[in-house]
């Protein structure tokens, strides 16, 4: 079965609508959803790992109510 494709950084960025500087940031905080670097230095997401982050924002934010 073939894997489904990772999420490219600016992809990501879009669907949580998110400025770079501002993911980097959680990400210095080891904050922010899951990143595979590759070899070629960019990032990459799993469709999993951004859903199971943002599931967890969500829950969170919950407890902030």
């Amino acid at each position: 079965m073939a894997r489904p494709p990772a999420l490219k950084l600016a992809e990501v960025l879009a669907e949580i609508r998110m400025s770079p500087s501002a993911f980097y940031r959680l990400r210095g905080r080891n904050q922010a959803p899951r990143m595979i670097k590759l070899p070629n230095g960019e990032l990459r997401c799993s469709r999993a790992d951004l859903d199971a982050w943002w599931e967890a924002c969500e829950r969170d934010s919950d407890s902030w109510r």
